[in-house]
């Protein structure tokens, strides 16, 4: 079992930056694969991003490849999202998401999830 906790969301002008940040409960955050997903406004969740559970491995949305880098703390029990040059269509709630060991881009693999932080570009 493993709590998750979201926060480092906020507004920021299209091309600026945020770095997310989710912190785990638990002495077991080095065994899990951690995922990052967005859900905007009238939209289905999607993936964004996920690392494996020894952050030698990562995948990355077509959407976001480029400007967005996932990296994990396993000392920290933390992993990160750091957003550079957000686009209005970046806006959404992010969620972080925890797995055993693999990395995934399906939801349905994950059985942990945060509650959200907004993220908010603007144009």
């Amino acid at each position: 079992q493993v709590q998750l906790v979201e926060s480092g969301g906020g507004l920021v002008q299209a091309g600026g930056s945020l770095r997310l940040s989710c912190a785990a409960s638990g002495r077991t955050f080095s065994s899990y694969a951690m995922g990052w997903f967005r859900q905007a406004p009238g939209k289905e969740r999607e993936f964004v991003t996920t690392i494996n559970w020894t952050g030698g491995n990562t995948v990355y949305a077509d959407s976001v490849k480029g400007r967005f880098t996932i990296s994990r703390d396993n000392d920290k029990n933390t992993v990160y999202l750091q957003m550079n040059s957000l686009k209005p269509e970046d806006t959404a709630v992010y969620y972080c998401a925890a797995r055993y060991y693999y990395d995934s881009a399906d939801e349905k693999n994950y059985p942990y999830w945060g509650q959200g932080t907004q993220v908010t570009v603007s144009s």
